[in-house]
């Protein structure tokens, strides 16, 4: 049977995947799902602070799972990947009816 992916590809999408089996870091994604937020968005909609929602979007950002505008002094964020909203459409689905 021929593969059709590479070992790069593998161990990239798992890396990716780990970056978003965090409770936190899935919630935002949840979020970003419905639009683009900034931090202080994101802060006040999942009530955590603006260090620990830096830390984790910085982590989804460095997988290119994220996009980011800077507009003044305020830095916004969104999904990067259009694939990556449906997944989470998917599992919005699934397991929060």
């Amino acid at each position: 049977m021929e593969k059709h992916w590479s070992d790069k590809d593998i161990e990239l999408t798992a890396d990716r995947c780990k970056a978003v089996a965090h409770p936190l870091r899935l919630a935002i994604l949840c979020l970003l799902g419905q639009g683009e937020r900034s931090v202080g968005d994101i802060c006040r909609e999942l009530g955590t602070t603006q260090p620990n929602i830096s830390q984790h979007l910085t982590q989804l950002h460095n997988q290119r799972l994220l996009k980011s505008r800077k507009e003044a002094n305020f830095v916004y964020y969104a999904i990067a990947d259009q694939r990556l909203s449906e997944i989470i459409g998917m599992l919005q689905k699934i397991y929060c009816p």
